[in-house]
């Protein structure tokens, strides 16, 4: 297997600075949400959300990223109110308690707005910066990290047929066009953490062919987020449903941290933290206890 050179980049927080490449770090996942593909349902009420909260912290996870609203297959957005509702309340909470850097995960500038001033550190923008023409003044205003992620349309059609005619060359030219639109209206290009967006307007094999070749994005000269856990492509490989499907994230995640990726974003920390020990080890061809 080849493996790529990972370049080192600090990422700026409210506090402090965020290493990235040193190692892989683990994003573990916090939906807030009744409809999410693997776990609606599971964290949509405030104690069991906190609780899973700081679960995942406990786990070992180096960002908690929290979000209010499903972007799966077919989903239709959340009103503003109810998202606030969602995740505010968490966020203040974690940050009462814990120092873990945070990730609200939205495309409402409001929602960004508002969880950044509730102790919330990174923006994640699956639709960089599409769908609301403010959050980009948010982003450069606050001078927070944000995550831009390619996705093809929008969740509610983007499983519709999606076709490229380079699926590799198309995403790094939408994600280089984002960044040059948010650093035209203000953001760092320091700041921007870049997303291939698995699963959003993408086949099995596109899916496959991004994962296989991750390295290739590396030409975009800023950190790496691969978010694979449980979704669709490995259902259809596997044949089984989200619950089951965390060996098949481990072994894309092996391949990620090969391909140079600097963030994985999972739901199981514990089960993560232990596979990539161990995809890390192989990469370095070293270990040292």
């Amino acid at each position: 297997m080849a493996v790529s050179n990972r370049k080192r980049y600090e990422i700026k927080l409210r506090d402090r600075v965020l290493e990235l490449g040193e190692r892989t770090l683990i994003m573990g996942i916090l939906n807030i949400t009744p409809d999410s593909f693997s776990d609606g349902g599971r964290f949509d009420d405030y104690d069991r959300a906190l609780a899973h909260a700081f679960e995942l912290i406990s786990a070992g996870a180096d960002i908690l990223d929290i979000g209010g609203e499903s972007t799966r297959p077919g989903s239709a957005p959340a009103p503003l109110e109810l998202e606030l509702e969602r995740v505010l309340p968490i966020i203040r909470e974690v940050r009462k308690k814990s120092d873990i850097p945070i990730s609200i995960d939205t495309t409402k500038a409001e929602v960004a707005r508002k969880a950044l001033e509730a102790g919330a550190d990174i923006i994640n923008d699956v639709s960089s910066l599409q769908f609301d023409p403010d959050m980009v003044r948010i982003a450069a205003r606050s001078g927070a990290p944000l995550i831009l992620m390619h996705m093809l349309g929008i969740p509610k059609t983007m499983q519709v047929a999606p076709s490229y005619q380079s699926v590799l060359s198309e995403i790094i030219a939408f994600l280089e066009e984002r960044m040059r639109y948010a650093v035209g209206n203000g953001v760092e290009r320091s700041q921007i953490i870049v997303d291939p967006g698995i699963g959003f307007g993408k086949t099995v094999t596109h899916n496959l062919t991004i994962i296989r070749d991750l390295d290739t994005f590396s030409c975009m000269d800023r950190p790496l987020l691969l978010a694979a856990s449980r979704k669709r492509f490995l259902g259809a490989i596997l044949g089984r449903p989200e619950m089951e499907r965390e060996l098949g994230t481990a072994i894309v995640n092996a391949f990620g941290v090969a391909g140079g990726a600097h963030i994985l974003r999972v739901h199981d920390v514990a089960f993560h933290r232990e596979a990539v020990r161990v995809a890390e080890a192989v990469r370095d061809g070293c270990f040292s206890a």
